[in-house]
């Protein structure tokens, strides 16, 4: 490689070359790898570069490998010249005008040091003022003694122009306005500050780091003596990176605090000229690769036009603020005078770092702004911190509207959960699932549950004159079924005693560990009514807990590319190797790979949500018996008799999700259940950034001759885990075997096949059991001939995502309901495998499990 080809490949993929001179959303966002992983609405914090910017960058650092630093940048010396060009015509000064700097808080200190405030010179800032520009008058305030003063809002939140126009009638400074602040969509009026400024012949200082880029800039017409401006922002270049404009006549008095050898020539022992220039505030140490791949972004930026850029990006945010307006509980914090990319808002009675979280799990990326970073303008308004949205040529119309719709789904299941909020003992809840919407349940038959009367046989018919002595419901099982049934039951009314053969925590069953994947590919439409109702279940639940236990990262499930595609789903695709790698760089696929890409899979916080479930059965009454084996049950009158190692109970229901003891309990399953050892494995990793999310999602690859390898990215602190979901046959009785050598080795060898970052230690080391059943299906629903008995049963290795779900659809059922919805995996079709197979109901593939 040599310095022209760099040069030409950054130029190739940049997006302006793409889009041959037309403004094509599509064509930019296809030339923007971050906008692969999920809608970015984070540009004032730091916009995603294009895939021309990032070659130019790492190009570069090649070329340094190959080269040597001074030799590359020597080769590439033409190229870093038109970086200053490009940058001048941005700003409409000339190349001279401008020094590169690494962010735009080092051009503020640079230009402020090299004006020599001092004791009484008084500064003019208005309240949009940033907080490191602040910080940095305050300290000057006290160790300079200047005189600051912070200028006024008017009613629009713009500088008070009368308020200005006042003050320069004493002698000042400076004048310094940002922009656009950081706290809000606000367009302060900079070219009146910049004309009253100039008829007093006081400087201004025009902070445009949340501007250049998104907004025409003009230091001649705006009457700009500096400029500072970063860019990482809408400037879509690489952090590390700003920009500092000095006016020729400024200069001739601005000299820099502290001359470098970039910027002053050493011409006697004891004297130093400096250059005309403002490469006199540089330094002589910098990434040539960073300010190659600024050069890039600023070009592009050119390419397609500033004006055009604002217009599509005000026009988003305006799209955003009058969508938000009808989105109950959410405030718009904009002032009046809101005229950018910028959107800022709360929710009421909510920390916004909540809202952003929950916003970030459904793929949408903003930020908040605390008041810490903005006092003169939030303080002042009485605002501890905003949620922050900004937009950039890379976002749509369909971005705004995935934002508003999470927004309003969110509104929508608060209300949903306040309506559903559990009545007091005794009371009738038929038909109700704590937080669930009507949408997600399933059909609901019995006409006297639609109209909010108990159904017939259902286990709260009675309850208020029953005695203590037994109880509504009998859940069997502590894992996430069982503990989902047993929520949902109290929640509803029911008295529920809820048992578990060992100590709460154990490792013996199928829903211990600390995470599980959740994802809408499967192999059969039959499935997609149940997933959209485990998502929604999920939901709820989380509501309920008060805490994210679901994050979305997108998945991928590979095999090989001559393969039948045995995965399929509502917005899954279709990928070769080479998308695969686009969408996680994590996971490395050869060329005889292809995938389906799942963009709503994502990680359930599998250890959070148990103890979740655990901690709102107790709220609700759940009577919780661990370390309480059950030996057997029968029939008894109009309820069901439970034998335990600690005594009999009694109740009028039984609900069995006993794992892989179920056959134990019901003898009907223990021929078509199997239960199979599964071993992971959590690794270290020397990059950590390339296994976690969004580099690296849920993911499996069907591998020939091996078997089907899958694995969760790295989270919450741990390796990423991976696993092969096959194994030997295991007696449930018997407490599991330590993970062996053999097993561990099988597991690194896959790995560093198909995760080359995994390269760290064995983190961690997890046995686990499937229940298995003939076609991966589940059983759930009443048993055969026992109405009073329930079941929910071989998971096969994919029912966590489930939980929820299926935990208030044995509630419906328990309750006297019909869920037709769930026909298909009915416990009575299991026991005829045949049958199953020629129903279409089918489970999923090897492919599709965990």
């Amino acid at each position: 490689m040599n310095a022209n080809t760099a040069g030409t490949a950054a130029s190739a993929e940049s997006p302006a070359a793409a889009l041959n001179g037309a403004f094509d959303v599509a064509a930019l966002r296809a030339a923007t790898p971050g906008m692969l992983h999920a809608r970015h609405l984070n540009a004032a914090g730091a916009a995603l570069p294009s895939r021309a910017t990032l070659s130019a960058v790492t190009e570069h650092l090649r070329l340094e490998s190959l080269l040597g630093g001074y030799e590359a940048a020597e080769a590439l010396s033409a190229r870093t010249e038109e970086v200053y060009r490009a940058a001048a015509r941005l700003l409409g000064a000339r190349p001279e005008d401008i020094a590169l700097v690494e962010s735009a808080s080092v051009a503020w200190q640079r230009a402020l040091g090299a004006l020599r405030l001092g004791a009484g010179d008084r500064v003019l800032a208005t309240s949009s003022t940033y907080v490191s520009s602040a910080l940095h008058l305050l300290e000057l305030r006290e160790s300079h003694g200047i005189v600051l003063e912070v200028l006024p809002a008017d009613a629009s939140g713009q500088v008070d122009l009368g308020a200005l126009e006042r003050a320069l009638r004493e002698p000042a400074a400076l004048v310094t306005v940002a922009h656009v602040p950081t706290s809000s969509g606000l367009v302060e009026p900079v070219a009146e500050v910049g004309a009253l400024a100039a008829r007093a012949g006081v400087p201004m200082l025009l902070d445009a780091t949340q501007s250049l880029g998104q907004l025409p800039v003009s230091v001649e017409g705006m009457g700009c003596g500096i400029v500072v401006a970063t860019g990482r922002k809408f400037l879509r270049g690489p952090r590390g990176t700003g920009l500092l404009y000095v006016a020729p006549e400024l200069r001739a008095t601005a000299r820099p605090a502290a001359p470098d050898v970039r910027g002053a020539a050493w011409s006697a022992a004891h004297r130093y000229e400096l250059v005309a220039g403002a490469q006199r505030y540089e330094t002589w140490e910098a990434s040539h690769a960073l300010r190659l791949g600024l050069g890039t972004a600023l070009q592009e930026t050119l390419d397609l036009g500033v004006e055009r850029i604002r217009d599509h990006v005000t026009a988003l945010a305006g799209r955003m603020r009058a969508g938000l307006s009808g989105v109950p509980g959410i405030r718009v914090t904009d002032p009046p005078a809101a005229a950018s990319g910028i959107v800022t808002f709360l929710r009421e009675d909510e920390d916004p770092r909540q809202t952003v979280r929950d916003l970030r799990a459904t793929g949408c990326r903003l930020t908040t702004v605390p008041a810490a970073h903005g006092q003169w303008d939030l303080g002042r308004r009485g605002l501890a911190r905003v949620a922050r949205a900004s937009f950039h040529v890379y976002n749509s119309e369909d971005d705004v509207d995935a934002l508003l719709a999470s927004l309003a789904e969110r509104e929508r299941r608060r209300g949903t959960a306040a309506l559903a909020a559990p009545r007091p003992a005794g009371a009738a809840l038929a038909g109700r699932v704590p937080g669930l919407p009507a949408a997600a349940r399933g059909p609901v038959t019995d006409p006297a549950a639609v109209a909010g009367e108990p159904a017939p046989g259902s286990v709260l018919r009675a309850r208020a004159g029953r005695g203590g002595g037994r109880a509504d419901v009998i859940v069997v099982g502590a894992g996430i079924h069982g503990s989902s049934a047993a929520w949902h039951l109290a929640a509803r009314g029911a008295r529920v005693v809820h048992l578990d053969r060992f100590a709460a925590g154990h490792t013996r069953g199928s829903s211990h560990g600390r995470t599980r994947m959740i994802r809408r590919a499967y192999p059969s439409p039959v499935w997609d009514p149940l997933v959209d109702t485990a998502y929604a279940a999920w939901a709820e639940l989380e509501l309920a807990a008060g805490q994210r236990l679901v994050t979305r990262t997108g998945g991928l499930y590979a095999r090989a590319a001559d393969a039948p595609i045995t995965l399929r789903g509502p917005g899954c695709e279709q990928v070769d190797h080479v998308r695969a790698a686009e969408l996680f760089p994590g996971l490395r696929l050869c060329e005889g790979f292809s995938a389906t890409h799942d963009p709503a899979a994502g990680v359930i916080d599998a250890a959070a949500s148990l103890t979740a479930l655990a901690s709102l059965g107790r709220v609700h009454g759940v009577d919780r018996r661990d370390g309480c084996a059950v030996l057997g049950w029968r029939r008894d009158g109009d309820g069901v008799r439970v034998e335990t190692e600690v005594g009999v109970l009694r109740a009028d229901r039984l609900v069995v999700a006993a794992g892989p003891w179920t056959g134990e309990l019901l003898p009907a399953f223990a021929g078509p259940l199997s239960v199979v050892r599964i071993v992971n494995v959590h690794l270290g990793s020397s990059r950590q950034h390339l296994l976690q999310p969004p580099l690296l999602g849920p993911f499996s690859v069907d591998v020939p001759d091996l078997g089907l390898l899958y694995g969760i990215p790295s989270f919450d602190g741990a390796g990423v885990k991976i696993g092969l979901d096959h194994g030997p046959e295991e007696d449930p009785s018997a407490p599991a075997e330590p993970v062996t050598a053999a097993e561990r080795d099988r597991l690194l060898g896959v790995a560093s096949r198909f995760l080359p970052a995994a390269d760290g230690p064995v983190e961690e080391t997890i046995t686990c059991r499937y229940t298995m059943a003939p076609n991966n299906r589940f059983a759930v629903g009443r048993l055969p001939g026992e109405k009073r008995v329930l079941v929910v049963a071989a998971c096969s290795g994919h029912g966590f995502k489930f939980g929820p779900a299926l935990g208030a659809a044995l509630a419906d059922l328990a309750e006297g309901k019909e869920r037709a919805d769930l026909d298909f995996l009915s416990p009575a079709a299991m026991a005829g495998t045949a049958e199953t197979g020629r129903s279409g109901a089918a489970g999923p593939t090897r492919e599709a499990r965990t």
